[in-house]
């Protein structure tokens, strides 16, 4: 008997079957083909609808903020297509990868909407006529049913003692004014070059996602946020902001805090240029 190599031994070493773990995640797939098509986050969140939180989230494989599997699958078909993809593929990978196609839903709105303030309404003027009206009838009445002791009344003021006359009530003298407290940022507005635009955002509570351009719409940054980070921007002339969620976000510029009224979950589209803060 030979020793030898046995017939299986011939086959090539690396040729092995196609494994589905080489293959890159949907969120890199989707990221690497925006950018190949020279659109940012902003650019395609304005095309398609999605909110610009989700648009990152899916880019980083996390499909949390899109509320189900149903609604991840309709992101994926948008998304694929706003960057040039064939949405088949990657939905195959994302049904391998979460279970298979979910069953059917109810209907429910596919896309969530940017928040919608409430619309003021204006004073009841029908109610406030109404109570007025009834206010004169009463007064009539009440003259009406006391007419007649008005006379008598007169003649008891005029017959009776003098009235004693109360004495003046005293009044507190009025605090001098004192010069008001300079405000703590005036010192960082002093500070911050007068001939530059000068912009800091931080996280203080939360992770959140911001994007900042220049004058010449060069992107600056355009990422997330964790909590207790801070980024600074500069410019000749002005810095355009996207904030994903503004009420979890402080704002600086100038050297001075910006005091908006922004709420949890707003996306605000902001310009500041050089001098006092002034949103342009």
């Amino acid at each position: 008997m030979s020793i030898g190599n046995s017939p299986d031994d011939n086959s090539p070493q690396d040729e092995r079957p196609y494994e589905e773990d080489d293959r890159p995640s949907i969120g890199r797939v989707l990221q690497q083909a925006r950018i190949a098509a020279g659109l940012t986050v902003d650019d395609v969140s304005n095309a398609t609808r999605v909110r610009i939180a989700i648009v990152h989230a899916i880019e980083q494989d996390d499909f949390t903020p899109c509320g189900g599997d149903v609604y991840a699958r309709g992101h994926l078909k948008t998304l694929a297509r706003a960057v040039h993809l064939d949405p088949v593929p990657l939905l195959e990978q994302y049904d391998a990868e979460h279970g298979g196609r979910p069953a059917p839903t109810p209907a429910a709105p596919m896309f969530e909407a940017e928040r919608i303030r409430p619309e003021r309404r204006g004073p009841n003027w029908t109610a406030a006529m109404v109570a007025a009206i009834v206010a004169v009838i009463g007064f009539v009445g009440f003259t009406l049913v006391n007419g007649d002791d008005g006379e008598g009344t007169r003649t008891q003021v005029a017959e009776g003692s003098t009235p004693t006359t109360s004495k003046p009530a005293k009044t507190k003298p009025t605090p001098t004014p004192t010069d008001p407290k300079p405000d703590p940022s005036d010192s960082a507005i002093a500070a911050a070059p007068q001939d530059k635009v000068t912009v800091q955002v931080t996280a203080p509570d939360g992770r959140s996602w911001i994007s900042a351009k220049d004058h010449n719409g060069r992107l600056l940054f355009d990422g997330f946020l964790e909590q207790g980070d801070s980024k600074t921007f500069q410019d000749k002339e002005r810095i355009d902001l996207v904030l994903g969620d503004a009420g979890g976000l402080q704002l600086y510029v100038n050297g001075k805090k910006i005091e908006d009224d922004f709420q949890q979950g707003d996306v605000e589209r902001l310009t500041y240029t050089k001098g006092d803060p002034e949103v342009g």
